[in-house]
Formats: C-alpha cells, sequence, structure tokens
C-alpha cells in the first residue's frame, strides 16, 4: 500500500514520527512536505495530498496540522476526498468501515505520539464495507456533483 502524507509545521513532529513506524511495517509513502519547524501554511500541503489521493496516485492519504481542523477543512474542498479527523481509535476504525474516509487527519496539539500511533495502525487495518455503509457514501458523491465538485 502507498501512502500520501503530509503536515504543517505544527503537525512536522508527528508526521516524522507516522513515518518511521510506516518504515517498520514496510509501508511506503511519499511525504508532501512540510520538511521543518518553520511556520508555513497548511492549506499547500493539504491540497497536494488530497490531490494525489483523489487522482487515484495514492489509495490513502495522512494529514498533520496542530488541530487536524484545517487540513479536514482543505482536503474535503478536493472532490473525491473523505477526509476524517480523528481523535480516537474507535472513530478512524468507523471512517474507514463507514465513511470509506481515504485520508486521515489527526491533530499534534490534541493526540500524543502513542495514541496517534494507535490511530494510524488502527486506521491502515480497516476497510470500507459494502452494503448500506456504500449506499451512504454513494449518497456523499451524490452531494458533490450536485454542488459541480465531481
Amino acid at each position: 500500500m502507498r501512502l500520501a502524507i503530509g503536515s504543517d509545521h505544527a503537525g512536522y513532529e508527528l508526521k516524522e514520527a507516522i513515518k518511521a513506524y510506516l518504515d517498520e511495517q514496510g509501508l511506503t509513502y511519499q511525504d508532501f512536505g512540510t520538511h521543518s519547524t518553520d511556520s508555513c501554511d497548511y492549506p499547500d500541503f493539504g491540497l497536494a495530498v488530497a490531490e494525489a489521493v483523489a487522482r487515484g496516485d495514492f489509495p490513502l492519504g495522512i494529514l498533520v496540522c496542530g488541530t487536524g481542523l484545517g487540513m479536514s477543512m482543505v482536503a474535503n474542498k478536493v472532490p473525491g476526498v473523505r477526509a476524517a479527523l480523528c481523535g480516537d481509535t474507535f472513530s478512524a476504525h468507523s471512517s474507514r468501515e463507514h465513511n470509506h474516509a481515504n485520508i486521515l487527519v489527526l491533530g499534534a496539539r490534541v493526540v500524543g505520539t502513542g495514541l496517534a500511533l494507535d490511530i494510524v495502525r488502527t486506521w491502515l487495518a480497516a476497510g470500507p464495507l459494502g452494503g448500506r455503509h456504500a449506499r451512504r457514501v454513494e449518497k456523499i458523491t451524490a452531494i458533490e456533483k450536485k454542488y459541480g465538485r465531481e
């Protein structure tokens, strides 16, 4: 599995810890930046990851900023992206199974490294369920189309 990953300056250190975990698991990823703790603008990195996932270059992505809120807002503007801000493993698991989330968003100032890695592990292990969940995701896609965001 290939992942797209990105952060702003506030999420940089947690992103690096996540990359180390991905390396340990033998998972491949592309880091879309940022590459330091120097102040930067989260929309630049959130958009890059979201567009790469929406294009199908990567099946899944992970974004990290201070609270996760900004990255969530940016990523969810891109048609085809279902970014889920998760602060616990139950939400992470449900976001993949029920909502077919394709981008996980974490708030580095909200969750510690240990919990964040548990969330990543849980999110990556879960997969989309069909049936009523697929029907509901189709309704989300219909909303995107209704507003010209296909």
